[in-house]
């Protein structure tokens, strides 16, 4: 295990690790400015960030603590009355992320510890679009009746959510505009709220899945050509 963790985290590029420390700071510092003493937020927030580090590397790791932030980031959004966030995270975002990590299991890319990045055939596109309609429409009316907190910003989160976690599924490199367009959703989310330090979480998500991108066009670009 400590030989497996020197070598994953070893394999970040000095950019990758000066952007994860970064992400941690801002996600730290807002956390002790805020004074809010919410240990869970903290943890949650500290466990998506790194995360996203590792789901740019395309790294199997990555899927996994995406599974451990979706629990917790589940409990935060339930003591905030942000039911759709729970459903969303506990209820579809975890169980994609064991779906990605069993998919990305059977696809790795040679030895380099990278999922091998495939190409989604317009008729996934279209079959993933259509589901996210149906989510969507089901969402909406379950989130209703929970009463949610900001419900139709709470139901963009789904939508925006449910194909990022399909991308993902599929091994797309477009997993991360999927990502990237929920962050700013709930970016406003937390703002509504005013949990500011799950806010400024969601920002460096940003900034990371946009490094994402990224990432995963160099990968899929040195795979196409080796």
């Amino acid at each position: 295990m400590k030989l497996y963790l020197k070598k994953t985290f070893g394999s970040l590029t000095r950019f990758e690790r000066w952007l994860w420390v970064v992400s941690l700071i801002v996600v730290g510092g807002s956390y002790v400015v805020a004074g809010e003493g919410d240990w869970m937020t903290l943890t949650a927030s500290l466990v998506g960030v790194t995360s996203l580090i590792f789901l740019a590397k395309g790294m199997l790791i990555g899927q996994i603590l995406v599974l451990i932030f979706s629990l917790f980031y589940g409990i935060v959004s339930y003591l905030n009355a942000y039911y759709g966030e729970v459903l969303t995270y506990v209820g579809m975002t975890a169980p994609m992320a064991v779906v990605a990590m069993i998919s990305w299991a059977k696809h790795p890319y040679k030895d380099s510890g990278e999922v091998e990045v495939a190409r989604v055939g317009w008729r996934q596109v279209v079959g993933l679009l259509l589901l996210s309609v149906v989510v969507t429409v089901a969402f909406y009316y379950i989130l209703r009746s929970l009463g949610t907190a900001s419900l139709w910003v709470s139901t963009l989160s789904v939508t925006t959510s449910f194909v990022a976690v399909g991308l993902t599924a599929l091994r797309s490199p477009y997993y991360a505009v999927g990502y990237a367009l929920n962050d700013v959703v709930l970016i406003v989310l937390w703002i509504l709220t005013a949990n500011i330090p799950m806010a400024f979480c969601f920002v460096m998500f940003l900034v990371n899945d946009i490094y994402g991108f990224i990432s995963w066009q160099r990968m899929k670009k040195h795979q196409s050509e080796g």
